[in-house]
């Protein structure tokens, strides 16, 4: 069976509340479609109105971010419990920016993806190099690493329902692309090393995104690649620019 797109924004830190409801009321009829699966990722304090003002749409809310224990004296962070009880569908875990700024590590991303799937919350675990790892020619080592460590303890089962988004750092917020050709060589690595990990199968099922500044002109391009199931959209998706990202073809 043919795996179905996903094609997903990552608002990062924008938009208020009530700018969150006026972008998503003006995103709403643009990004209608049958053929990818919609999700706006989006700050904290935006997810409840988010989710109402998606209701009867296509658009499903993710989180940006979660903690792994389930609650307690931890001053600022959101449970996984709070994500469901909200009506949250996917989070976002290990992405760059949180690595870089707020010492995320390998394994931290490891216990954020075994607590996601306990409460049935799909993960997008995020992946990518930085300029030097890609000039020293040690990309698909890195991202083999990441990938192993996110995974430990994953079952298969709940493998083939991830989504992973490989994200090469030096492209993020920059205006460069990488090449489709080093997109999808990067995501078929990424799935040879789940069919390692699993199994063909499992391989088979699970959904690689691309992101790093996907636009609408470099979206058609990247998503016909064998191995690149949709993407995880920075800044273009706070604008209508995302309308055309989700319906490329």
């Amino acid at each position: 069976m043919a795996r179905k797109k996903i094609i997903a924004g990552n608002w990062k830190m924008n938009m208020t509340p009530s700018e969150a409801v006026a972008l998503i009321e003006k995103l709403k009829p643009l990004v209608v479609t049958d053929e990818a699966d919609v999700v706006f990722c989006v700050p904290a304090i935006d997810i409840i109105p988010a989710i109402e003002a998606a209701k009867g749409t296509n658009i499903q809310i993710g989180a940006e971010n979660m903690y792994f224990e389930e609650k307690g004296a931890f001053t600022g962070e959101i449970s996984p419990a709070m994500l469901v009880d909200a009506g949250v569908k996917y989070v976002i875990i290990g992405h760059s920016e949180r690595r870089e700024y707020f010492a995320e590590t390998d394994e931290t991303v490891n216990k954020k993806v075994l607590k996601a799937f306990e409460h049935g919350l799909t993960p997008i675990i995020c992946c990518g190099e930085s300029l030097t790892q890609r000039e020293q020619g040690i990309t698909i080592d890195w991202i083999r690493q990441q990938i192993k460590i996110a995974f430990l303890n994953v079952t298969a089962q709940q493998a083939e329902s991830a989504v992973i988004a490989y994200e090469p750092i030096w492209a993020i917020g920059t205006g460069k692309v990488a090449t489709t050709e080093q997109a999808q060589e990067v995501c078929a690595a990424i799935r040879a090393c789940i069919g390692e990990l699993y199994g063909a199968d499992t391989a088979a099922a699970i959904r690689i995104q691309y992101g790093g500044s996907v636009s609408a002109s470099s979206a058609p391009e990247l998503f016909a690649q064998a191995d690149i199931d949709g993407g995880l959209v920075g800044g273009a998706s706070l604008k209508e620019d995302f309308g055309k990202i989700v319906n490329y073809k």
